[in-house]
């Protein structure tokens, strides 16, 4: 640990597996107080657990992204819990599985934007005050290498993702003067539940997953460390002249 975020304070949604825990747990080694927000509460409190056994400072809450209400309670929570706010992490996301859009139902639609996009809205909705009170800081907003190249049967996703970009440079130029930085990463196929579930659903399954790991020109599916570095970089003042900008994370899938 090299305190890259020490004495920051960060906001994980999605935190209770995948790159929302990995992220977690490495912005609290680099010294962050670090709340965790998720649905999976039992996945959560082992993270939380684990952090707290290795001399970090963390809590959780439980979240609906979706839920403005929900951000209220968190933001507030946050502020009692740390009393600042310095980096914010919109992980939380929904893949949806293959959804063929001439069956596409409005409310399979409405299920994925609410969460990947509006999600992300209302973050920056109600975190981004509490951000510029503490002197400003960094927001870090997962897309995907689907909000900028296109993959059939995943529309919604897609359009959620591409929307993340987007809005991300919007709130960039908006927030530059309030001392708030806003970048997207956007990962390639990470080996994470939420992506084995997804990949494998069908009786074609593996033969999908070995398609999507031979698109990617290094060979294999990225790992969760992958992507927390990428997100500790964009956290810390490493990456102070930053903002508006994509991280792709993706082993050369869009390189194509």
């Amino acid at each position: 640990m090299t305190g890259r975020v020490a004495g920051k304070v960060a906001l994980v949604t999605g935190a209770a597996m995948g790159l929302g825990a990995e992220t977690a747990r490495r912005l609290a080694r680099e010294g962050a107080a670090v709340m965790l927000t998720d649905l999976a509460d039992a996945e959560a409190d082992a993270v939380l657990r684990e952090i707290r056994t290795e001399g970090g400072r963390a809590d959780y809450r439980h979240q609906d992204v979706s839920l403005e209400s929900d951000w209220e309670t968190v933001i507030a929570a946050t502020r009692e819990a740390f009393g600042a706010l310095h980096i914010l992490v919109n992980n939380a996301g929904v893949a949806g599985g293959p959804l063929p859009l001439m069956t596409h139902s409005l409310e399979d639609w409405r299920r994925i934007l609410s969460v990947n996009l509006d999600g992300v809205f209302l973050g920056m909705r109600h975190a981004g005050a509490l951000i510029a009170e503490s002197g400003g800081g960094s927001v870090i907003n997962l897309s995907s290498i689907l909000g900028k190249v296109g993959l059939p049967e995943a529309a919604a996703y897609c359009a959620s993702k591409g929307g993340v970009l987007m809005l991300t440079k919007a709130a960039a130029l908006e927030w530059a003067p309030l001392g708030i930085r806003v970048n997207s990463v956007h990962p390639g196929f990470i080996d994470t539940p939420m992506v084995a579930n997804s990949v494998t659903l069908g009786p074609d399954g593996n033969e999908k997953r070995s398609l999507l790991v031979a698109a990617h020109a290094l060979g294999r599916f990225g790992v969760p460390r992958e992507i927390a570095d990428a997100i500790l970089f964009l956290a810390s003042d490493e990456s102070s002249f930053m903002t508006g900008a994509e991280m792709v994370v993706d082993g050369g899938y869009t390189a194509h």
